[in-house]
C-alpha cells in the first residue's frame, strides 16, 4: 500500500509517504508558509522514493477538526493531486490520528479549538487502531465528559490551554496526560491505508473537511460575555 498524506490542521504541519508499512515524514516548520512549502515538499517525498503520483493507492489528509485555513489547504491539495492522478481520497479525522500516539486502550483526545472551546473525542484501541466511542464534538472545557468508567489516557493541547477549566472528575479519570502532542502525517497515512483496505476511500470531488464547528469568530458581545475584551 502506497499512501501520500497531508496534515495541516495545526501550526505543526507535516507530510508523509507510506510504502508497504514504512513511513517517511517531513515537518513543515512555520505555519505562515504552509501553502508555499506543501507541494514542493510532497514532490520531494515522491522523488526521493522514486515514485510517480499515479503509482500511489490514495491520497490521505487530516480532515480535522482544527484550524479552518489548514483544513481547507489540506483538502484542496489532496483533491487536486487525486483528480490529476485519478486516485481516491482518504479523509482522516485529525483527533483519531492524535489518538494513535496515546498509551493504553482508552484514549481521550482534546485539542484547543480557540474561542474558549475544545474539540474532543474518545477512542478504544483495537489491534493498534482507534475505534470511536465518542464522536468529535466542540464544547466549553467545563462540559467535557468521558464516555465510560476506568482509567483514560488524555492527549492534546486542550489539557495545556484549559487545564483549570476541565472538570475535576475528568482529570481524575486520566492516568496520564500528553499536552504537547499534535496529529502527525505518518499516522494520517496509516489510517488512510486502513480506509483504503476497508473500501472507505471517496472520490476527490466528495472529499471535505470535518469542521465540527462552523463558526470561525465571535461577535464583540460574545467575547465580552466570555470575559474577553471588545
Amino acid at each position: 500500500m502506497k499512501i501520500l498524506s497531508i496534515e495541516t490542521s495545526c501550526e505543526h504541519a507535516s507530510v508523509a509517504l507510506l510504502i508497504d508499512g514504512e513511513t517517511v515524514e517531513r515537518r513543515l516548520e512555520g505555519h505562515s508558509n504552509h501553502s508555499e512549502r506543501l507541494l514542493p515538499t510532497l514532490k520531494i517525498l515522491l522523488a526521493d522514493a522514486g515514485l510517480a503520483l499515479v503509482a500511489l493507492d490514495a491520497i490521505a489528509f487530516g480532515a480535522g477538526p482544527g484550524a479552518f485555513t489548514g483544513l481547507r489547504l489540506a483538502c484542496g491539495v489532496a483533491q487536486g493531486l487525486a483528480m490529476g492522478a485519478d486516485l481516491g481520497v482518504a479523509p482522516v479525522c485529525s483527533l483519531e490520528a492524535l489518538a494513535m500516539q496515546g498509551v493504553g486502550d482508552s484514549i481521550h483526545v482534546a485539542t484547543d479549538a480557540r474561542m474558549g472551546e475544545v474539540y474532543s473525542a474518545a477512542y478504544r484501541m483495537r489491534d493498534g487502531f482507534p475505534v470511536e466511542v465518542a464522536p468529535p464534538c466542540c464544547c466549553a472545557p467545563e462540559l467535557m465528559t468521558l464516555p465510560g468508567d476506568g482509567e483514560w489516557f488524555g492527549i492534546g493541547s486542550a489539557f495545556a490551554a484549559y487545564g483549570d477549566r476541565i472538570p475535576p472528575a475528568v482529570l481524575e479519570a486520566l492516568g496520564a496526560v500528553e499536552r504537547d502532542a499534535v496529529a502527525r502525517a505518518a499516522d494520517i497515512a496509516r489510517l488512510g491505508a486502513r480506509l483504503a483496505l476497508d473500501g472507505g476511500l471517496v472520490a476527490a470531488e466528495l472529499a471535505a473537511p470535518l469542521y465540527v464547528r462552523d463558526k470561525v469568530a465571535l461577535t464583540t458581545a460574545e467575547r465580552l460575555a466570555r470575559g474577553g475584551r471588545a
